[in-house]
């Protein structure tokens, strides 16, 4: 890696480093203010030295109360919507019923807000240091994504998930409330907030605040929205590629303190930038077969595969975000802020069968190191073919274990999921401290990743990405990651996070996380023994092989939305087991292809039964591709299971055969396009 000993350089790097104690020496009376914490969101430095005064992160959301405990059997219930503190009047309006979000005594601060719901028809408020006015008051929608406070990139909507990083600091209490929820129904939430040690002193949150920095406000909006996207490519042009031949490694370079003659008199060095670029015949596999090693100060603090350590997954995914950014030329950057003392070694592991080019460059600027001073942290883990249970959750999978001190600061989580329905709706399940529950317990994997009702399609943030969402539905690569600012994690002597693998079909499911954390120098964790053996195992950009265990049933194609069994008991009619195949989430022109063996050749009746329902389409069913019976229509005002339908004679041979139903509509009164298949019968025809 060739790094820059050009002052001028040097000082473009410099222009992002503050310290956090520089951070709270800017504030007026109180050590913590709105505007100590609008810079310290653009502040890559501060996250990199132990919070003082410190604080810790918990989260408040909407998670399904009737998860008690990992033993018990709702563990991973999963109603996490309208799920609140409580519900009150408030006397001082009209006896206006309120619903509680979140109750906090400070001094403490919000740092994150994500909210998602089918619509929005109701109002926040959020009362201050135990004020029975509110200072805002707004529509749901306009308050969380929208720009009642602030614009993009703090309060966008992404991918039909709401997000607001604004900062709303306060001295004493924090309330905040939705009214009138009968008429909203579901709302889904998650409100990270700090809270400072107590003596801290924090200047409550005004909008004469807001309106009087309002010119800060805009600088911070524009180096969030822009910073990503700026290449340092241009500056390492002359680098030529080097080889790493199968099997082997290459230390890039060993920065020495006392070999770089502008600082050497400083009392410490940061790397604060790292672009890597690979050449290779395969470069999904490239990107994951070939590992980065980082040490500072003789201690491997980074273990990662290239493509994961950028966030950008399974092959070469372009995206800017605030800390990492992927660029359609090949070029990974990352401005992960990596402070060391003296040294600092990064070599290259290619674990692949075939040779990898690769080319890097490098940002260093001096660094006052402190006690308080972290170094950066970066692991990386998978497992495949994991069986998921359809329509529950299958187990809590562990992102890291760390024993230290230190403070998380994101993660990458890739997936390979070979079947089209949702596999995200578990939770984030984060133990700080030695918790026996989780003091983090999240909504959906979805929702910890910014965005909302698994939508499959491309987004990028300051800190959240989907910059892959490989499809149809949710099958194949997806790549989510979350990057944290205001609302990184501290923890004093250890840290547990869990993710739930909970899918709406049984099939096979790969998950692998690239975790990013600060620790002091003598933190440990579990960075699993078989990364070499994961690292090599084989990854395609188009993922092979579609995988569905649903018993009775043998899918032979990838369908566009959900299938699953439902149980259909409570309905008035008789279906066979009480139960059906439900398919759900298509549209007109889907088609689902089963495969059936027929034991026995000559003329035979294809017959079905079906259900009609007010949200059911119009279908019309093939045999090996041609189609047979006449066009369904299977809307009904109520659920009712169909007499048996012949769809006409065929010369069958014994052998294998597709049974194709396509949508091809729906009735003008139907709301949908559902389709339920209750039995499938051959029948030969009589001679």
């Amino acid at each position: 890696m060739r790094h820059t000993k050009k002052l001028t350089l040097v000082c473009v790097a410099i222009g992002a480093v503050m310290s956090v104690s520089q951070i709270f020496s800017q504030a007026d009376a109180a050590n913590v203010t709105w505007e100590s914490l609008l810079n310290e969101i653009t502040n890559r430095a501060a996250i990199s030295e132990f919070p003082d005064p410190f604080y810790t992160n918990k989260q408040a959301s909407s998670y399904d109360r009737n998860a008690k405990a990992a033993e018990q059997p709702n563990w991973f219930a999963n109603g996490d919507a309208s799920q609140f503190v409580r519900e009150e009047t408030n006397a001082d309006f009209g006896d206006r019923k309120e619903w509680v979000l979140i109750d906090a005594d400070g001094p403490g601060a919000i740092v994150r807000w994500w909210i998602t719901a089918p619509h929005y028809k109701t109002t926040f408020r959020v009362y201050f240091d135990g004020e029975k006015t509110p200072t805002i008051e707004t529509k749901l929608d306009e308050l969380v994504g929208g720009n009642f406070l602030v614009g993009a990139p703090l309060s966008e909507a992404n991918a039909r998930g709401r997000n607001l990083y604004l900062p709303i600091p306060y001295a004493k209490h924090i309330k905040i409330t939705v009214d009138d929820m009968p008429t909203q129904n579901n709302l889904y939430y998650q409100i990270n907030y700090r809270t400072y040690e107590s003596g801290t002193n924090v200047k409550t949150f005004s909008i004469e605040d807001l309106k009087k920095l309002n010119g800060l406000v805009k600088q911070k909006l524009e180096r969030l929205k822009n910073s990503g996207r700026v290449s340092f490519a241009d500056l390492a042009e002359n680098i030529e590629y080097k080889t790493i031949l199968p099997g082997a490694s290459v230390v890039e370079d060993h920065i020495q303190k006392e070999n770089e003659a502008e600082f050497k008199e400083e009392r410490g060095i940061a790397l604060v930038v790292l672009m890597i670029k690979l050449k290779a015949e395969n470069i999904p596999q490239a990107l994951r077969s070939t590992i980065l090693h980082i040490s500072f100060d003789g201690k491997e603090t980074v273990t990662c595969p290239v493509g994961d350590l950028f966030g950008t997954g399974v092959g070469l995914n372009p995206y800017s975000s605030w800390y990492t950014s992927v660029f359609k030329d090949g070029w990974m950057m990352s401005k992960w802020f990596m402070p060391f003392q003296n040294s600092c070694e990064i070599k290259f592991q290619n674990l692949s069968d075939e040779k990898v080019e690769y080319i890097s460059y490098g940002i260093l600027a001096p660094y006052h190191w402190n006690e308080k001073s972290m170094y950066f942290h970066s692991n990386w883990r998978q497992e495949r073919d994991i069986e998921t249970i359809a329509g529950n959750g299958t187990k809590d999978w562990n992102y890291i274990t760390i024993q230290g001190k230190g403070v998380f600061v994101g993660d990458s989580l890739s997936v390979v999921n070979h079947h089209t329905a949702w596999w995200g709706e578990g939770d984030e399940k984060i133990y700080i401290d030695g918790e026996k529950f989780p003091s983090h317990f999240g909504t959906g994997t979805e929702d910890y990743y910014g965005y909302a009702w698994c939508t499959p399609e491309f987004f990028e943030a300051p800190f959240h990405a989907q910059p892959r969402a490989e499809g149809p539905s949710n099958y194949g690569n997806t790549t989510n990651s979350r990057y944290r600012s205001l609302d990184a994690i501290p923890f004093t002597k250890d840290f547990r996070f869990d993710m739930e693998v909970w899918h709406w079909a049984a099939t096979k499911i790969n998950y692998s996380v690239a975790t990013y954390w600060y620790a002091l120098g003598d933190a440990t964790t579990n960075q699993p023994d078989n990364i070499a053996e994961e690292a090599k195992s084989k990854v395609s950009y188009e993922t092979e092989g579609f995988v569905f265990n649903l018993p009775g049933y043998n899918v032979a194609n990838k369908p566009h939305g959900n299938l699953s069994i439902q149980n259909m008991a409570h309905f008035n009619g008789k279906w066979k087991n009480d139960e059906q195949l439900w398919w759900t989430g298509a549209t007109k022109g889907d088609e689902l292809k089963l495969r059936y063996k027929i034991e026995q050749s000559g003329k035979q009746h294809i017959v079905v039964s079906l259900t009609k329902a007010v949200d059911y389409g119009q279908i019309q069913f093939s045999f090996d591709g041609k189609e047979i019976g006449n066009v369904i229509d299977l809307f009904n005002d109520g659920v009712i299971r169909t007499d048996e339908i012949d769809l006409g004679e065929l010369d069958v041979f014994a052998g294998e055969h597709i049974l194709g139903v396509k949508i091809v509509g729906k009735n003008e009164k139907s709301t949908n396009f559902l389709f339920g298949l209750e039995n499938v019968e051959f029948k030969l025809s009589e001679k």
